[in-house]
């Protein structure tokens, strides 16, 4: 994995392509590849890089002209980061050029069978097998050449591939990692996600798995991978070019953060139903009668969607009645679980397309299970595969590290336990209290903003720690665990979280002044239950960053936020610990939007 980007038309296709990955970036990545051609050549022409898209740049040749051409940004799987390892990957004699997100299950069979052949590899990449398989085909087509190829591998895949000798098209293929086609006027494009593709069409088409297309300057078709034509109706992506844009900001990230008042404006906007204090969530597909047939409700997701989801779960079970629990996605699919028929499946994804979710949907699916979903992307995998779900609109989110998507996510969820809770048991005084509580959240959330400086001051002061502790209990608890996860993501700092009745337990080992602690500590009915918490901590000399409603006199600093309704508490107090991760990792002079080692859309397991 991880970004793909591909042209076939009449321009010039090296600085498309290198526009295309630099709006990829986003998605975190080790080095950078582009292969070229024009119906001239009799081989194709490849510059790689380790390291960032600036650093391929400079290395492409004044005269690297062509009019067709595939690029990737590569995120180490099979293979340490080298010029070498990075994508497009050739064969021997510059024929075939591949390349691919995913993971090839079964490389190493192929590739001792491909050696056994005399087939010399260069790379240490599972790709490659997949470059040789294409080129050894005896097959006349491309097509059936990449048919052949991606029938013999195991795995996920999303590829492109180019051929010297069909240098009119572009032949692709899915399997669990995305592929969007482009489609422009005389030209086609190809990408891993449409932010490579708003700048020049917003009309796409999103292939699902088992899929394959070609694309010419003038035509694509779609078909499966038995050969069966395939029905592709273009659909018009809602975002603009401008949406990546940076708006003035130093950092996605803190664009981001700050868009978040809009961002939850538009998850409500035209959801809310004044008359009958409840909610209107077309896409569920789900009836009342249905509705009322729910006996559980499981919800899965995957790091900052896993604690989005333990947020909702208990939006869910306390408004609705309905027991409710989170689960991550990749450990659900591994443990054999009991597919009730009653229970509500929940998939939470903020790009569609995350590998573990999808796998966790396809087996539910295949269990007869009804599976909602909980994503940001239009036509993405989860929102084709689910019986319905929910949209959050949050806008395009270029950040490595969620923040306005989690905190759509969660209002959606309390959307969610609206609609159930109004069908079942939640009365029409309580519905209208949440509702009024939701469209105090866009004010409030500018609110907390305005204190940014306030949080900075204060990340300067705990950036020196080598270790962080969060503690919150039972609606504080996920709050908790998405600022430890932010923490860690973009600072590097160890962070750790638990149950603030959890630190007797154990935790409390670890408490010592070079160990601060931030306190998830709203006023609610465990107000004094957290206030004991944070008397255990002093006791024992720890320094306290509480995040409340009022001053904390325990605390040795406090965040203020606003008050809104119990349930949405937690939604105001994750705000102001993104600012706290932001500001520290800046401190600390990260890489915030493109933290080491991660990418935005996992599609691997």
């Amino acid at each position: 994995m991880c970004g793909i980007v591909g042209y076939i038309g009449k321009r010039d296709v090296a600085p498309l392509l290198l526009e295309g990955l630099q709006r990829l970036e986003y998605r975190g990545y080790d080095s950078a590849g582009i292969v070229v051609n024009s119906p001239k050549s009799t081989a194709l022409k490849v510059v790689k890089a380790k390291g960032r898209v600036r650093e391929l740049e400079t290395r492409v040749p004044k005269r690297f002209a062509g009019t067709t051409g595939i690029a990737h940004t590569r995120w180490a799987t099979h293979g340490a980061p080298s010029d070498i390892n990075s994508h497009p990957h050739l064969d021997a004699e510059n024929k075939v050029a591949v390349v691919h997100n995913g993971i090839v299950d079964n490389a190493a069979e192929l590739r001792a069978k491909l050696e056994s052949e005399g087939v010399v590899f260069v790379s240490e990449t599972d790709t490659e097998v997949i470059v040789h398989l294409i080129a050894r085909s005896q097959a006349e087509s491309l097509e059936e050449k990449v048919r052949e190829a991606v029938k013999a591998i195991e795995g996920t895949y999303g590829i492109a591939v180019m051929h010297a000798d069909f240098a009119d098209r572009i032949v692709v293929a899915r399997n669990g990692s995305p592929v969007v086609l482009g489609i422009g006027e005389k030209e086609m494009f190809v990408a891993s996600d449409v932010a490579a593709l708003v700048a020049h069409t917003r009309q796409v088409v999103t292939l699902d798995d088992g899929e394959m297309a070609t694309l010419k300057a003038d035509d694509f078709r779609t078909y499966t991978t038995s050969g069966a034509t395939t029905t592709a109706t273009p659909e018009t992506v809602e975002w603009e070019a401008a949406s990546y844009d940076m708006g003035g900001h130093d950092t996605y990230m803190h664009k981001e953060i700050s868009e978040q008042p809009d961002a939850v404006d538009r998850v409500l906007r035209g959801r809310i139903d004044d008359r009958f204090s409840t909610v209107h969530l077309g896409g569920l597909n789900l009836d009342p009668r249905e509705a009322r047939g729910i006996r559980r409700v499981k919800i899965l997701g995957c790091g900052t969607s896993y604690h989005a989801g333990m947020i909702g779960a208990s939006l869910i079970e306390g408004m609705a009645r309905i027991p409710a629990d989170a689960e991550p996605a990749s450990e659900f699919r591994y443990r054999n679980p009991v597919v009730d028929p009653d229970t509500l499946y929940i998939a939470v994804s903020q790009s569609g397309e995350t590998y573990d979710v999808l796998a966790a949907v396809q087996e539910l699916k295949r269990k007869g299970a009804r599976v909602l979903g909980v994503v940001n992307v239009v036509g993405s995998a989860i929102a084709r595969e689910a019986d319905g779900g929910v949209y959050v609109h949050a806008g395009p989110e270029v950040c490595v590290v969620s923040t306005k998507c989690f905190t759509n996510t969660v209002v959606a969820f309390a959307l969610l336990a609206v609609h159930l809770g109004r069908i079942r048991d939640l009365s029409v005084t309580d519905g209208k209290r949440i509702i009024e509580g939701l469209r105090r959240l866009p004010a409030q959330i500018e609110e907390i903003l305005k204190g940014e400086e306030d949080i900075k001051a204060l990340a300067a002061q705990y950036a020196d720690a080598k270790s962080m502790m969060f503690i919150g209990r039972v609606r504080g608890y996920p709050v908790a665990l998405e600022a430890s996860l932010k923490l860690k993501e973009i600072s590097y700092i160890h962070a750790e979280a638990y149950p603030a009745s959890e630190l007797k337990h154990g935790p409390l080992a670890l408490i010592e002044p070079a160990m601060p602690t931030v306190a998830i500590v709203p006023d609610d009915d465990l107000l004094e239950k957290n206030r004991a918490a944070l008397e255990e901590i002093k006791a024992r000399s720890g320094r306290i960053l509480a995040v409340a409603h009022r001053e904390q006199e325990k605390a040795d600093h406090t965040i203020i936020v606003p008050k809104n309704e119990d349930e949405l508490d937690p939604i105001l107090m994750g705000i102001p610990l993104q600012l706290l991760a932001y500001h520290t990792a800046l401190a600390l002079g990260r890489d915030i939007d493109k933290p080491r080692n991660l990418a935005k859309s996992v599609t691997v397991e």
